[in-house]
């Protein structure tokens, strides 16, 4: 069966803003990420904008997503006809599943140890993340991921072009259909990879703090 690099969790603009839309940016952004997926050896990139939809035209085959912002933390919708946008804190762990189940879509635990307490909940997830910005949670990803007898796929979580694939899945289907790939993951037909070089581990050092301050900040106000 043929073997296709995916990078599962990718974002088509620098920041979170104008929540649930997308911006002028998205296909330039796009365009971008898919430039630099081509040169470091990826054969596809999944779009998993916050709570919104966005496949557009590029040099590389584009697979549809969403990472949904549930009460608990954030889920990714992969496969063929994701939510076309979702209201933040307004679903359940397992209601973005169900949802993805219902659409044909894959739902995986996105940086499990990343703001939110989404791994506890008892949702009928398919997969867990390794995310590219987290490498210090690995270990802690690996080890939950097996409690739950889930299958590990990879996610960059590239906002920047130059973030793209530092982690990837490796994902065994007929081909890099949207629903192939959504019906790879939910089979466990994946397995994840990460690529973090030097300038990487330095850059989450960064991502660290950054998180950390985030964290910090969200107690003050409560």
């Amino acid at each position: 069966m043929p073997e296709f690099a995916v990078d599962l969790h990718n974002h088509s603009r620098f920041f979170h803003g104008f929540v649930g839309r997308p911006t002028p940016y998205d296909p330039v952004g796009l365009r971008l990420h898919a430039l630099v997926a081509r040169r470091r050896g990826l054969d596809a990139l999944t779009v998993t904008n916050h709570d919104y939809a966005y496949v557009g035209d590029a040099d590389l085959p584009i697979l549809p997503g969403i990472e949904v912002s549930t009460t608990r933390g954030h889920v990714l919708v992969v496969g063929p006809d994701p939510p076309r946008r979702t209201t933040p804190g307004e679903l359940t762990p397992a209601e973005a599943v169900d949802r993805a189940h219902e659409r044909g879509c894959a739902a995986i635990v996105a940086h499990p140890f990343r703001n939110g307490s989404v791994r506890e909940s008892d949702a009928d997830f398919d997969a867990v993340e390794l995310n590219g910005k987290n490498p210090e949670h690995d270990a802690r990803t690996l080890q939950f991921a097996d409690r739950r007898g889930l299958p590990v796929v990879g996610g960059s979580d590239a906002h920047y072009p130059f973030e793209v694939g530092r982690a990837y899945t490796t994902v065994e289907a007929d081909s890099l259909g949207p629903r192939d790939v959504a019906d790879a993951i939910r089979a466990g037909d994946v397995s994840s990879v990460s690529n973090l070089g030097r300038l990487h581990r330095l850059l989450d050092r960064g991502y660290s703090v950054v998180h950390g301050g985030r964290r910090w900040l969200r107690s003050r106000a409560e």
